[in-house]
Formats: structure tokens, C-alpha cells, sequence
């Protein structure tokens, strides 16, 4: 059995808590379909293999990273796998990978050149990447370690310091959207517009014209019909209009705030 509808809910369910990047090729469904969902022995340089693999070997060195794994770095790792909705053979594969990660011995660098290498001009799925480690970096808490750790990552995946802080505000907003709140006090809503700015990837001293222009390569960079047109699977579109609701979210804040119409 292919395991395409259990690996892209999978990613659905695990960025319930935080928006996706974009999108996921058919070549990566069809990879994981010919991949582990058939038997561990095939080509590495089979991408959907490697995305799987290196998800969580680089999610046990990132919790490994400040010495020890927490019982709430276990428990993110649990919760993203539960969320996978992944059958027990696959679960004790990613347990597998996710110890392996945490040894001493792990190859951080060369595992996300690897990685790197096979994704190729794929960004679309580096930064699907790092929305993933970012996501279970949050959930145990992102000790200071983990952020260096997890900045190394980026580094490796040719990610940039605004490409991090756009993915972390982002997941930052989804997560604080999930939880029930009085209404907020102005200093709250000054720190709610900065998350919204970094959304958008600007800042308060962006120009109107900027923002705007931020704003709609954002939106058409993850508007549903284009993601299906570059073959996103139909189970992930849920998520694809989420993170697009999120962006128009932000930039609502960021126009009241300016009293642009």
C-alpha cells in the first residue's frame, strides 16, 4: 500500500498548528508512494524518502540540542507523528530516524546537504521543511539552543534570517490564534502588528506600495489554484487556503493599523 494519502495528511495534520510553506510535487507523492510504503530498500536519492527521513533525524538532533531530550521534545515529536496519522511500521521508522539524530555521532551539516542536494531548486519544500522543525521546535518550548540549531539547518537549505523570521511569526500567529483570549491591551496589539509585519516580510518602514506588493506576491505564491496547477495534492488544499487566510489575516492588521483601504 502507497502511503501518499498517510504522508500528505500527514503534513496537513502536522501543520494544523502552523501553515505550510507551499507546495508539496507530485514527484514527492509518488516517491513516497514507491518508497517506504513498499519497503526501506529503495535509491537515496529518492526526494520523498529523504524529506521523510531527514524530517525527523534533523527533529532529534534540534531537541538533542541543548544537552538533553525533554519529555516535551518527545511529546512534540509524538503529536507531529500522531498528526501524520502514520500506521506503527511507520512510526517506528520515524522513531528510528529520530534517535538517530540525537546521537553524538549525527552528521547535521552533511545530512542537510544531502537533503539539500536532492531537493534541488525545490525551495517550495526547504521551506516546507523548516516549517516543520520550527513547528516542533515551538511546541517543546525553542530553547535558545534550538534556535542555533535550527539556524544552522536553514543555513544549509540556503534559507535567509527573513525567510526564518517570516516562517517563525507565521506559525507564531496560527498558535496564538488556536487559543481563546480577552481582548488585547495596546501593547499587545503593537506586538501582534510587528507579528503581522513579519508575516508580510516587511517592517514599519516599509511604504505602502511595498507592503502591498509583499502582500500579493505572498498570496499568489500560495493561492490554492496555483498550488494545484504545480501539483499540490487535493488533500493538502485545506492548508494552502489556511496559510492564505493567515497572510490576508496579517495584512488586515497591518492596513488598519495605516488606515489604508
Amino acid at each position: 500500500m502507497g502511503w501518499t494519502g498517510k504522508l500528505f495528511g500527514g503534513f496537513l495534520g502536522t501543520l494544523m498548528g502552523g501553515p505550510v510553506g507551499a507546495a508539496i510535487g507530485v514527484a514527492l507523492g509518488h516517491q513516497f508512494d514507491r518508497g517506504l510504503g513498499e519497503s526501506r530498500a529503495v535509491p537515496s536519492g529518492d526526494v520523498g524518502v529523504r524529506f521523510f527521513e531527514t524530517t525527523f533525524s534533523v527533529m532529534g538532533c534540534v531537541a538533542k540540542s541543548d544537552g538533553r531530550v525533554s519529555e516535551a521534545d518527545i511529546e512534540a515529536a509524538r503529536r507531529i507523528m500522531q498528526h501524520m496519522r502514520l500506521a506503527e511500521p511507520q512510526v517506528q521508522e520515524a522513531i528510528r530516524h529520530f534517535t538517530t539524530g540525537k546521537q553524538a555521532e549525527f552528521g547535521l551539516d552533511r545530512t542537510v546537504a544531502e537533503l539539500a542536494r536532492s531537493l534541488g531548486r525545490r525551495n517550495d519544500l526547504r521551506r516546507v521543511f523548516m516549517e516543520i522543525q520550527v513547528q516542533a521546535a515551538l511546541d517543546s518550548g525553542l530553547p535558545a539552543a534550538a534556535r542555533s540549531t535550527l539556524w544552522r539547518v536553514a543555513s544549509g537549505l540556503g534559507l535567509s534570517r527573513v525567510d526564518m523570521a517570516q516562517i517563525e511569526a507565521l506559525l507564531r500567529v496560527r498558535q496564538t490564534g488556536a487559543r481563546h483570549r480577552p481582548p488585547p491591551r495596546p501593547w499587545a496589539k503593537r506586538r501582534e502588528l510587528e507579528e503581522a509585519y513579519r508575516v508580510l516580510g516587511a517592517g514599519p518602514e516599509s511604504s505602502d506600495a511595498e507592503l502591498k506588493k509583499a502582500y500579493r506576491r505572498l498570496m499568489s505564491a500560495h493561492h490554492p489554484d496555483k498550488l494545484r496547477a504545480r501539483g499540490m495534492p487535493e488533500s493538502m488544499l485545506p492548508v494552502a487556503e489556511e496559510k492564505t487566510q493567515e497572510i490576508r489575516a496579517a495584512w488586515d492588521k497591518v492596513k488598519a493599523a495605516r488606515g489604508l483601504r
